[in-house]
């Protein structure tokens, strides 16, 4: 029967759920609040509220949030501009509502691999990737900071190279290999009045949105402690025999400086940092020291073949002492970007030593 068929006896019939079309005009949320989040936690988002998102910097309050329906299976990462609207007084057992994602300004990302499709937002609108590298216990390891570096510059983001254990080896053999890129560094160390470059470290992190990365055991929830007094995050020790530190840090938190002069980002430690979202021909483009010598490669060249020229743009001393193992470092990006090596090497997270590229 359709309800053509229907007279004033069928006045009992009840109309079916689609008689009412459904509206597509969703709610445009003009009152919302915009804040950033500062934490993830089981689909929970701890946002600082702020006056507009050039406020970033001068939090009012700290409201817990779930993300809306609407917003469907967009990701929601750390550093991230929302609006929020709800409860948003910030009281315990309070819930507000994340309705919209402002545009990002940077995306640091990483994949399990070179080959994996799925990329991984670590850290949303930073303005600075802090690559932290501890120079003994556990060994440096240059192909992991050089993936961070091509990260860093794909994404937009001014790179600080954080050398922490100074107290225990010189640091200047390191750092020479370093000397060509003139990437920013600064090295702390452990003394008897506590951390010496701290200042040095603070003033590079004043006014930015700074992320932390580095692998287990360098130190980098110690540093966060030192940065930040009340941030308690959790510090762990190194094997003595094997090298290698325990994740103490579980999940990415934003952490205000004092005096709002900025904000640090504690990372978990990786053990590998794969680089599937960054197209082959832009990774020697980030390697700042090499890229001039791709001036006298043949069309077309892979920068992995006997006729590419930055064979004898290194043997020539351009690159400086760090140029052979720069470019074996550049070689096995390409290499494994392509899939053409395994997976530990292709993470870096087998090397030991700036010599060891």
């Amino acid at each position: 029967m359709s309800w053509r068929d229907l007279d004033e006896s069928d006045v009992r019939v009840r109309p079916g759920r689609g008689s009412r079309p459904r509206s597509k005009d969703r709610p445009r949320h003009d009152d919302a609040l915009v804040g950033m989040v500062m934490s993830i936690d089981r689909g929970r988002y701890g946002v600082v509220l702020a006056a507009g998102v050039g406020g970033r910097h001068t939090p009012q309050r700290l409201v817990v949030a779930m993300k809306a329906r609407e917003l469907g299976r967009r990701g929601i990462a750390v550093g991230d501009d929302v609006a929020v609207v709800g409860d948003t007084s910030g009281t315990p057992d309070t819930l507000a509502r994340i309705v919209r994602i402002e545009p990002r300004r940077t995306v640091l990302r990483r994949s399990a691999d070179d080959t994996d499709p799925v990329e991984r937002v670590l850290v949303a609108n930073a303005d600075q990737l802090v690559i932290v590298s501890s120079l003994v216990n556990p060994e440096p390891r240059p192909r992991l900071i050089d993936r961070c570096l091509v990260a860093a510059f794909d994404a937009g983001l001014a790179p600080l190279l954080l050398l922490t254990k100074a107290d225990l080896i010189d640091p200047a053999g390191f750092l020479e290999e370093y000397a060509p890129l003139h990437v920013p560094f600064v090295v702390t160390a452990r003394g008897v009045g506590g951390f010496t470059g701290l200042e040095e470290l603070r003033a590079h992190l004043s006014g930015k949105v700074s992320v932390l990365v580095g692998h287990s055991g360098v130190g980098k929830s110690t540093i966060v402690n030192a940065l930040v007094p009340d941030a308690h995050r959790s510090t762990g020790v190194v094997n003595d025999v094997t090298g290698r530190g325990r994740h103490t840090s579980t999940s990415a938190v934003a952490l205000r400086l004092p005096d709002d002069s900025g904000w640090v980002v504690d990372t978990p430690g990786v053990r590998s940092f794969g680089l599937a979202h960054v197209e082959p021909h832009m990774i020697v483009s980030h390697f700042s020291d090499l890229e001039p010598g791709t001036d006298d490669c043949p069309r077309g060249c892979t920068h992995d073949e006997p006729e590419c020229g930055l064979d004898a743009y290194v043997e020539s001393g351009h690159a400086g002492t760090a140029g052979p193992a720069r470019l074996a470092s550049l070689r096995r990006l390409l290499r494994a970007r392509s899939g053409e090596s395994g997976g530990s090497e292709a993470a870096g997270a087998s090397d030991a030593s700036p010599g060891g590229q």
